[in-house]
């Protein structure tokens, strides 16, 4: 498994580029200084360490990422159930569910992902 492991200050700030991109590292560091308070020395000093990860791309100025949202949540995921589960999903469903009510539509959403997903 490809490690996407995103820190929170990563994930927030790759979550802004995700929201506008393409977007100019001009324009990225002026929307980072307003939504995070960064200076431009840590924008383009996280473009340059997440470029290095496979993270980002920044090509001419132009800052993409290389990974989606889908992909990071899946990750996190699965180092969650490994970790703090011991693979078990049913375990975390349990966890998750515990002094909490679906609605019948989430229930049948849910419901439906299980047959989707069963073997």
């Amino acid at each position: 498994m490809e490690s996407y492991k995103l820190f929170d200050a990563e994930f927030k700030f790759v979550s802004l580029i995700w929201e506008h991109e393409p977007l100019n590292s001009t324009e990225l560091s002026k929307l980072c200084l307003q939504e995070l308070g960064w200076k431009k020395s840590t924008t383009y000093n996280m473009i340059r360490k997440l470029a290095e990860r496979g993270i980002l791309r920044n090509e001419q100025a132009v800052v993409t990422t290389l990974i989606n949202r889908e992909q990071v949540q899946k990750y996190e995921s699965e180092v969650l159930l490994e970790k703090a589960f011991d693979n078990s999903l049913p375990s975390f469903i349990a966890a998750f569910l515990k002094d909490k009510k679906l609605s019948k539509e989430e229930a049948d959403k849910i419901k439906r992902m299980i047959e989707g997903a069963t073997k």
